[in-house]
């Protein structure tokens, strides 16, 4: 588009491409992305792509920020009614203890799908696996998504690139009973399309960074292999080249969900390594 003249005191159609060159600018540093040279100065607006990339990125962090915002308001309300039910005593015990243990479960989920953490299995990886590789994935999923329904302070899961007619779509509705009425997000894009990159946290185990807590703002990205088709570096060699965070993971989701809940490594350690893997905790040896 061309950018037009400007008025001698600076004012006009210029002016405004340059304002809008330095707000796509400064959304593109809080991104950790470098601007093309051809996105700044007084001839941004010329340069095609520039404008709409950036209004691009602005809408996604807009609607991200509103996602944030809605979760801490429903955060505050939860912890009202948490004080409310601890008021009422043992009134309110003995209507939660006659309650099925489905519909608690289905009430955890969907609070986290309002305000709790995001957690993100990226199909993305899966299409070079075996059949049997494929069948394998298929049956962990369904074992993340029941010890996560388990949880008493469960993630809201998101299988991402979740490709209608592929071969792991069909393998977790041929082995996995129910799977349509899983209480998680199914979705055919990638979740650098959904998220921000600066809210997006890779787990893998051969990152640099070790996961020390859970940000309920952050979204993280498990990648969706199984052991035999595991290449070293794989998944960290992908989060790098799409600039983005990394952490590992220690062990298990089990331990991951079980220190969400807790707040306390050692008790997640326990509670997700068997004794008979010979893990022993630090302040356990004298």
């Amino acid at each position: 588009m061309a950018g037009g003249g400007a008025d001698a005191d600076g004012e006009g159609p210029s002016a405004e491409l340059e304002g809008e060159a330095a707000v796509a600018c400064e959304a593109l540093r809080l991104l950790r992305i470098e601007p093309e040279p051809s996105a700044v100065g007084p001839g941004a607006g010329r340069a095609g792509c520039a404008a709409p990339c950036s209004r691009n990125v602005l809408r996604k962090r807009r609607r991200w920020e509103r996602v944030l915002a809605a979760r801490r308001r429903k955060r505050r309300q939860e912890r009202e009614r948490r004080r409310a039910r601890r008021a009422e005593g043992a009134g309110v015990a003995g209507r939660d203890g006659g309650r099925a243990p489905a519909a608690l479960a289905k009430e955890r989920l969907l609070e986290a799908r309002v305000s709790g953490p995001r957690l993100c299995v990226d199909l993305g990886v899966a299409d070079g696996m075996s059949q049997k590789e494929t069948s394998r994935l298929a049956s962990q999923i369904r074992r993340l998504y029941g010890a996560n329904r388990q949880a008493e302070k469960p993630f809201w899961l998101c299988l991402t690139e979740f490709v209608v007619g592929s071969l792991i779509y069909e393998e977790c509705f041929r082995m996995n009973d129910g799977f349509s009425n899983y209480l998680m997000d199914t979705t055919q894009e990638s979740y650098l399309d959904l998220f921000p990159l600066d809210a997006i946290v890779y787990l893998t185990p051969d990152s640099e960074n070790v996961l020390e807590d859970i940000d309920p703002n952050k979204v993280y990205v498990l990648g969706g292999l199984v052991d035999e088709s595991i290449h070293k570096k794989l998944t960290l060699q992908r989060a790098q080249e799409q600039s983005l965070q990394t952490a590992r993971l220690p062990i298990l989701f089990d331990v991951l969900s079980t220190y969400y809940e807790t707040r306390s490594w050692p008790t997640a350690l326990k509670a997700g390594v068997s004794a008979g893997k010979g893990y022993v905790l630090p302040d356990a040896v004298k």
